[in-house]
């Protein structure tokens, strides 16, 4: 049997965000430690992670060093790809500039590149591992392109991506893929993070679409104080594939350890916040109040190339890093 354990968006950080009650760097070493724990004692041949690894692209070494310490106790590969808070303004091309890129070269962390195919085999069955990192045009492209994958020479394939997948229509505005669109893939299981409230367990033509959730909470939305964090077991036997749902132990409830004492002054807030962009979308400006978004728009809208505007995200990707360098 091969058996995989998969988590998504660990943030790893050494600051409390401002909603949590406890302190968040120590409450997300127990929950880590819980989940090597439990590869090791599962004997999974992989752990798979599903991105933003780390909150900020550049975190002290400290900080790295402590966190990264806790997957080297793992007895198995960790497998991951490239989350929006990985890398200097979404751009996966800095990730050799960013501490998940120090990771990888170190091989603590093996990064999965679009396109490229990792096999695990064992007991006459053979399981593709492939991947998709976060980019500014991810949920906004043909999502074939970044979803769709092709199964070879394997009996099952899985498939990571750091998107905006849901099981249903969202927001307007927001940028997102549903599953709808993506059924034609040939990975037997697709696994997302990026959305850390997640979505249910879909099935579709005998194929499965996973979030389930993140493995941190960072606000104190309603949801997020409901909800446990939890990891998934995935076991492939016979090429036939299963998996459950494993809630953290280790993670604390959510009204232990997120600060609603402020939530109708958050509330008001995100009401102005609201209002203001719904004046900007009236004056005919922007769809979108981000920087990314912003970019996006104007390229569109004066007829400006896909390499000028990578190049534009790139500068501000270099202007990020200088900033958070200055502020270390």
């Amino acid at each position: 049997m091969i058996r995989f354990l998969y988590l998504t968006d660990t943030h790893i950080r050494g600051t409390s965000p401002a909603n949590r009650l406890d302190h968040f760097p120590d409450t997300l070493k127990r929950k880590l430690n819980e989940a090597v724990d439990l590869a090791n004692q599962f004997k999974v041949d992989a752990v798979l992670h599903g991105g933003d690894v780390f909150d900020v692209p550049s975190p002290s070494p400290s900080v790295v060093g402590e966190f990264l310490s806790i997957f080297t106790r793992l007895n198995c590969p960790l497998y991951g790809i490239i989350g929006n808070h990985d890398v200097f303004a979404h751009n996966p091309q800095t990730l050799d500039r960013t501490m998940l890129g120090l990771a990888n070269r170190l091989g603590i962390i093996r990064i999965i590149h679009p396109g490229e195919r990792i096999y695990v085999e064992k007991e006459g069955t053979r399981v593709q591992l492939t991947g998709q990192h976060f980019h500014v045009d991810l949920d906004r492209r043909d999502p074939t392109l970044d979803y769709c994958i092709t199964k070879e020479n394997a009996d099952i394939a899985i498939h990571m991506v750091h998107g905006m997948l849901m099981d249903r229509r969202f927001i307007e505005g927001v940028a997102h893929t549903i599953i709808d669109q993506i059924v034609g893939t040939e990975a037997d299981m697709t696994l997302c993070g990026h959305n850390h409230l997640g979505f249910r367990d879909t099935e579709r033509d005998g194929k499965i679409f996973l979030n389930p959730g993140g493995f941190v909470r960072l606000s104190n939305h309603p949801a997020e104080m409901a909800r446990r964090p939890q990891m998934v077991l995935i076991e492939i036997e016979n090429a036939k594939l299963k998996y459950r749902k494993i809630p953290l132990q280790s993670a604390p409830k959510g009204d232990e350890v997120l600060d609603r004492s402020k939530g109708e002054e958050a509330i008001y807030r995100e009401q102005k916040l609201n209002a203001i962009v719904d004046e900007i979308k009236q004056a005919g400006q922007f769809q979108y109040a981000n920087i990314h978004d912003i970019i996006e728009q104007l390229a569109n809208r004066e007829g400006i190339t896909a390499p000028v505007r990578d190049l534009v995200m790139d500068k501000i990707a270099q202007a990020q890093e200088r900033l958070e360098a200055s502020e270390s």
